[in-house]
């Protein structure tokens, strides 16, 4: 069974066909929801809010990327979760960067590294996560969507609902923010990664 297959079944309300959807794309959404919000708990939270709207809305998906369309409904969510917590700020800066004990799916030391080359790769991780903490939610959920995840301008236009010449100005200004974040935090970067002008 194919993915419109799939599709077209759980419109129909089968379960087992949407829990297959789930199973494609649930590391994706998890990724996603982890390098927005910064937090394992509040990305499992909000990974579960975000497949439970999907499969209440699944009939008023009318085509076209079905993984843009589940993006656009975990993005929404980290939106809505990024408001609370401005509202009623709960964790310090260090809660925010990524666990290297808990990575999120994808970020797992692949057998070929070695385990000092995985501890840099944490540290690197580490500090790009505090970055990504420091950027405004749009241009956050932009970079993570483009240089994160991998996906096309397009694509990320209609997950996020913007035009792509707002993708790709958002994607300019978090790219030099980030840029900036890390060069002004040069010891907390692995020296491996470090270039000799100081620059990444």
């Amino acid at each position: 069974m194919d993915e419109k297959a799939y599709i077209n079944a759980a419109q129909k309300g089968d379960t087992a066909a949407f829990n297959q959807l789930v199973r494609i794309y649930q590391a994706l959404v998890y990724r996603t929801a982890f390098r927005v919000l910064g937090d394992g708990p509040a990305a499992e939270d909000a990974t579960q809010d975000a497949l439970v709207s999907a499969f209440k809305n699944i009939r008023g998906f009318r085509g076209g990327s079905f993984k843009a369309w589940l993006l656009r409904i975990i993005t929404n969510t980290c939106y809505d979760k990024l408001r609370v917590k401005q509202r009623r700020p709960t964790a310090s800066l260090d809660a925010l960067m990524l666990n290297p004990e808990d990575p999120p799916p994808g970020l797992e030391r692949a057998p070929s590294i070695s385990p000092q080359e995985w501890a840099e790769q944490r540290e690197l991780n580490a500090a790009i996560q505090r970055g990504l903490a420091t950027l405004p939610a749009d241009q956050r959920v932009t970079l993570v969507l483009v240089d994160i995840e991998g996906l096309a301008y397009e694509e990320v236009a209609e997950s996020t609902g913007a035009n792509v010449g707002t993708v790709k100005s958002r994607l300019s200004r978090a790219r030099a923010h980030l840029r900036d974040f890390l060069v002004a935090q040069e010891e907390l970067v692995p020296s491996h990664y470090r270039l000799k002008s100081g620059r990444f």
